[in-house]
């Protein structure tokens, strides 16, 4: 894998291949979780993308913010879709008609990637098609009204898993999507956040550049879906990863790196926050701060606690390992 490096400058210099006027929220996440991924294009590129906001917002027919070849595909196809166009595209290769390097990302987002596409997915990566797949995590089926998904968290409102004295929110932890994607023995896999754009961008670029299918899984928050003001994006995404609810690292043929944000809080466990600092600011997440729903924020810390723990044993720098 080569060696790459890009600044501000040379982001700013970059072709914006998502162009404005897409129909997206204020604060949409996915959007600039999009913009930023188009920016480590290392030359032609084709996008798929499964049924889900970003297909509705930036293709509103007659019109299209895309600047690149650009295949919606059913909520299900992602995975599937690109596996036939990185098909297509060596056997234009090999019969000559075809000498560029073009490269293959399909977007998709977490109903599209925990549930209804997981099948795809999973069969793609086995066969070893070379492209990247890029899960736009907003945790619920946003587009179709704000139902749960396999992404959802614990204890999240959701319109199928509403909060009231019986339920209070979603009752199932969130599925481990990326961990499910290392075990497939892929060549990469990643966790990103836009509020580290730099980082968000390399692991775009590696996971174009190795030979074989990636795995990128981005936390793209949503206003509308988590019930917060729409100017704090960027802040929920950085203290998702302050608070280790989504730890930033990836792994390259199944061994674990924590990348610098997340290893900063490794090397200092003082900084690492408590999971009410994320939650408090969401109102998805509103009714557990009453007396009689506060062990489930104990719960959910701890369970942040334990997956952290395992993290870091994964990486090698564990301590105080939990079960």
């Amino acid at each position: 894998m080569s060696e790459w490096k890009f600044t501000i400058k040379d982001l700013a210099e970059k072709p914006e291949l998502l162009m404005p006027g897409h129909r997206a929220c204020a604060g949409c996440g996915p959007a600039t979780v999009y913009r930023l991924i188009l920016k480590a294009a290392r030359g032609p590129i084709i996008a798929t993308n499964a049924t889900g906001c970003m297909e509705v917002t930036t293709t509103i027919y007659p019109y299209t913010s895309w600047r690149i070849p650009w295949i919606h595909t059913a909520f299900e196809n992602a995975a599937a879709n690109a596996a036939g166009i990185e098909a297509a595209l060596k056997v234009m290769k090999r019969r000559g008609l075809l000498k560029d390097q073009i490269d293959v990302v399909a977007f998709a987002g977490d109903g599209g990637t925990f549930d209804i596409g997981i099948q795809a997915l999973s069969g793609a990566a086995e066969r070893g098609h070379d492209f990247l797949y890029v899960l736009y995590d907003n945790e619920a089926y946003m587009n179709t009204g704000i139902q749960r998904s396999g992404g959802t968290p614990l204890g999240a409102w959701t319109t199928t898993s509403p909060a009231g004295r019986v339920i209070p929110g979603k009752p199932e932890f969130k599925k481990p999507i990326a961990e499910i994607m290392v075990a497939h023995e892929i060549p990469y896999v990643a966790t990103a956040s836009p509020a580290y754009w730099r980082d968000l961008i390399m692991k775009t670029r590696k996971g174009l550049e190795v030979n074989g299918p990636a795995f990128l899984h981005v936390l793209a928050p949503c206003p509308r879906g988590w019930r917060y003001d729409t100017s704090k994006t960027i802040e929920l995404s950085r203290i998702a990863v302050e608070t280790c609810v989504f730890p930033l690292w990836e792994a390259i043929e199944g061994e674990y790196t924590l990348s610098p944000p997340s290893k900063a809080i490794a090397l200092k466990p003082e900084q690492k926050k408590p999971v009410s600092e994320y939650l408090k600011v969401q109102g998805r997440f509103r009714h557990l701060f009453v007396p009689e729903f506060e062990h489930i924020i104990d719960k959910i810390q701890r369970a942040i606690d334990n997956r952290w723990a395992r993290l870091l044993k994964r990486c090698g720098i564990a301590q105080n390992f939990k079960k």
